[in-house]
């Protein structure tokens, strides 16, 4: 389960997986950079996402359930 942790840096929030060495999404609010790391921890297999605020300290964390395929039908 990978787990993602979104960040202030510079005029950036950056989504990044906890085994990177690079960010993977930059955007331009927290809501979206949070709403990124909760769409790669749920393609991912579920996981957990921290979110710290402009001054880096921690605000809060969310366990993300796996993605559910909606096409999981026999067929």
């Amino acid at each position: 389960m990978p787990d993602y942790n979104v960040f202030k840096d510079g005029d950036d929030w950056v989504t990044k997986r906890d085994d990177a060495s690079r960010a993977s999404s930059r955007s331009n609010t927290q809501q979206d950079a949070y709403d990124a790391a909760k769409g790669f921890a749920g393609n991912g297999g579920g996981g957990d996402v921290t979110v710290s605020g402009e001054n880096g300290q921690f605000r809060y964390k969310n366990t993300i359930k796996p993605a559910v395929d909606p096409h999981r039908t026999k067929g």
